[in-house]
């Protein structure tokens, strides 16, 4: 393996890079891979342009961010000893409590000596003389490593909308993920173009005092309810006393949550009596609704149809205006549940009750035209406004990866390879990339994320021990490996109810993208099965890769 960086050669004179490895991100993936690489005994600088640690939750600091996976298990889980130590104050943590435990994390383990803040990555090249890769930052300065790695998040480019005028208000204008510093909302006129998940958990804020907020939706979600509580010490005991548990369920969830699923009961066996008896029991908040009340909810359209009427029904009984509360749902002809990602619900149904709070449905009534100095005019109306805040999403997957050049062995960047396939291996390597890794990447599983980054920098690790102990220089993934993976994943979304996603512009599908055609972007064969393939490639020596 390589010395500490800054080691200009060896024993034999042949210079040796600045660092084993390199990363772009110092989220949950940098922080994971600082663990298991430095664990491996390798040199490793983590990049990123934020003023601290925390990777999204540094950026999403937009009024009512949170966590909408429950606390207790998102999180990492490679050190028992932190599991124990660190408290929860309720079951889902805003941005501050979840960025505060990932600054824990990385003072409990000395892993800032690793990390280089406030540098933004402008070029990643590999050089094929030397098998190493070049990193180059806005500054000017050029690092070198054997292995790059992107943990840029599968979440963390934003998506600008291609809105006529959008640069001519005279206002803050920008997306809801760059959240000024210091804005004040109160008294003011607030616009809000968007209506996911983000604007779920921002509007019932921005509500309380700002003068009005105006959503502007253009798909309606199934919301399901979080039903937020705080950490009782009881609720922390029991938690800490089954932790290996916990971590066991997440690692063998199809989504890579701890729930108890499958449960052993189909809704279409179901009498409409125990059907709704069961749906109203287990009506308690969080996703687990969906996986801990039948099997086929994902599997059966007619047992999706069900689920979301349920829903549907649950959200109708909370808004005043029954004609508002048609607008604010969706049906099983617009889409399937979980076609779209589903928010979950801080009080966003009961915002529309206020007095300050309104919707303009841009999709059935009155388009949206475009955005002018003092607002945004659609095809009936012009509505004045002090603030515009871009709810739209993100380029999900890939957009961090194609936001600067990476350029591969044959000069080509994977925003140019990726022009109507983003396909990988396993969401971690791509083919012509060569000692490169990304963590969940395209075609990785839409679960969990610290449960999926940790498996993947697992993998990850024990590829570069591999590459150090056995003396190889490089790894080429090979393009049938990736090929193959790519019509697995294709074929697997192809019989589930989310290949409907690309008809309302899903973020899964990349369908919100202007710049890029809908595509499969992830693997729905199962988390579980996805962390047993893993392991199954590395327990049989990585077969996808060619190692030279």
């Amino acid at each position: 393996m390589a010395p500490e960086a800054g080691t200009a050669a060896d024993a034999a004179g042949t210079s040796r890079p600045d660092f084993d490895a390199i990363a772009i991100g110092a989220g949950f993936a940098g922080i994971a891979l600082i663990h298991y690489l430095r664990e491996a005994g390798l040199s490793i600088r983590v990049f990123d342009r934020a003023s601290d640690v925390g990777g999204t939750w540094a950026w999403n600091r937009y009024p009512g961010a949170a966590t909408d996976s429950e606390s207790y298990y998102y999180c990492l889980t490679f050190s028992k000893e932190i599991l124990q130590e660190w408290t929860w104050t309720q079951r889902y943590p805003g941005r501050a409590e979840t960025q505060a435990y990932m600054r824990y994390v990385v003072d409990k383990c000395d892993m800032m000596p690793h990390i280089q803040l406030n540098t933004e990555i402008t070029e990643a090249r590999y050089l094929a003389d030397k098998g190493w890769w070049q990193v180059t930052t806005g500054t000017g300065e050029s690092f070198t490593c054997k292995y790059f790695i992107s943990g840029m998040g599968m979440i963390s480019q934003p998506e600008i909308p291609a809105l006529k005028g959008l640069d001519s208000f005279k206002g803050p204008i920008f997306h809801s993920s760059r959240w000024p510093e210091g804005l004040d909302y109160a008294g003011k006129r607030v616009g809000v173009i968007g209506a996911g998940a983000t604007s779920v958990q921002m509007v019932p804020e921005l509500a309380k005092t700002a003068a009005d907020v105006i959503v502007f939706q253009r798909t309606p979600n199934y919301i399901l309810p979080a039903m937020q509580r705080p950490m009782t010490p009881e609720w922390d005991k029991e938690i800490k006393d089954n932790y290996d548990a916990i971590v066991a369920k997440c690692r063998n969830h199809v989504f890579g949550m701890a729930f108890d699923s499958p449960v052993g009961r189909n809704v279409l066996d179901a009498s409409p009596e125990e059907r709704q008896r069961i749906f109203e029991e287990n009506w308690n908040g969080s996703f687990r609704w969906v996986f801990e009340t039948f099997d086929d909810l994902l599997a059966s359209s007619e047992a999706n149809k069900l689920a979301g009427d349920f829903i549907t029904s649950k959200m109708k009984a909370r808004v005043n205006d029954p004609e508002l509360a048609e607008l604010l749902c969706p049906t099983y002809d617009d889409y399937p549940l979980f076609a779209k990602r589903p928010p979950l619900d801080h009080g966003y149904m009961e915002a529309f009750n206020r007095d300050n709070v309104h919707l303009v449905d841009i999709k059935k009534r009155e388009p949206l035209v475009e955005v002018t100095e003092t607002g945004v005019r659609t095809t009936q109306n012009d509505y004045e406004f002090d603030i515009i805040v871009l709810a739209t999403g993100f380029k999900a997957y890939t957009g961090a990866l194609e936001a600067f050049p990476i350029i591969g062995a044959s000069g080509q960047t994977l925003n140019e390879k990726w022009g109507t396939v983003s396909g990988s291996i396993m969401g971690v390597c791509v083919a012509d990339f060569p000692n490169m890794f990304m963590v969940t990447g395209p075609q990785a599983p839409f679960a969990n994320l610290p449960t999926s980054i940790q498996q993947n920098a697992i993998w990850i690790s024990a590829c570069i021990r591999k590459m150090e102990h056995e003396g190889y220089a490089t790894f080429w993934p090979r393009a049938e490996a990736e090929e193959a993976w790519t019509k697995q994943t294709a074929d697997i979304h192809a019989q589930t109810l989310m290949a409907q996603g690309d008809k309302v512009n899903s973020w899964m599908m990349g369908a919100n993208r202007a710049d890029k055609g809908a595509r499969v972007l992830i693997y729905f064969g199962g988390a579980n099965f996805y962390y047993d393939a893993m392991d199954q490639s590395a327990a049989a020596g990585f077969p996808e890769l060619e190692f030279r």
